[in-house]
């Protein structure tokens, strides 16, 4: 029971700096308000995370490329071409910004923009949520008849697009840049008249 409780608390930890990195950026987000936020006991951060706030943002990352892969991989069991898997990957992104008021972004992006360069654990970090998008994108590919170079640069340009994407849509409040970057990924991954369909792709963005 210990144990169930202690996994608990640190489950609630990680998750409560992810939320706060969203909304605060990493520099912002203070120890003492992720435990306040998460609820538990003042002395458990440092029992569970002895190494501080970078072995605590470490997990944040870990967590958000975890939730962004499984976003991917049920996209990719509803979508029939690629483009439509990416596009309904990013309606979801869309409907999170807009359901935060635009206060949720990406958090691996975040971290990177303000720790890249300072911490090399979380850079690392950081890099490793990337190809953890990257890495099934590009098998997804393969086994969609692109070839394995141009597949993994394809991949790359995907995560690379969204995640500048979800920024403009911050920035401006709005999000056509999203929209702008479904649209363009369909025709990148479809073909240029490879539509999808308006259940399962960019029609439904318009």
């Amino acid at each position: 029971m210990v144990g169930t409780k202690g996994a608990e608390t640190s489950a609630r930890l990680v998750e409560s700096m992810l939320e706060l990195i969203q909304r605060h950026g990493y520099s912002g987000t203070g120890l003492n308000a992720v435990v306040e936020h998460a609820g538990a006991p003042k002395g458990s951060l440092y029992f569970h995370f002895p190494q501080g706030k970078e072995a605590l943002g470490e997990k944040a990352v870990e967590l958000a490329a975890a939730r962004f892969g499984s976003l991917v991989a049920d996209s990719a069991l509803e979508a029939a071409t690629p483009g439509a898997v990416v596009s309904r990957a990013i309606e979801t992104l869309a409907g999170i910004l807009t359901d935060s008021d635009f206060h949720l972004g990406c958090p691996v992006s975040v971290v990177t923009l303000e720790m890249g360069a300072q911490s090399e654990r979380l850079r690392e970090a950081c890099a490793n949520a990337f190809e953890s998008w990257i890495a099934p994108v590009t098998e997804y590919l393969v086994a969609h008849g692109r070839a394995r170079p141009d597949a993994r640069a394809t991949a790359t340009a995907v995560v690379s697009m969204v995640e500048g994407a979800v920024i403009v849509s911050r920035a401006q409040r709005s999000t056509e840049p999203l929209h702008c970057a479904a649209r363009a990924l369909a025709v990148l991954l479809d073909g240029a008249h490879g539509k999808a369909s308006p259940d399962k792709g960019t029609e439904v963005l318009s």
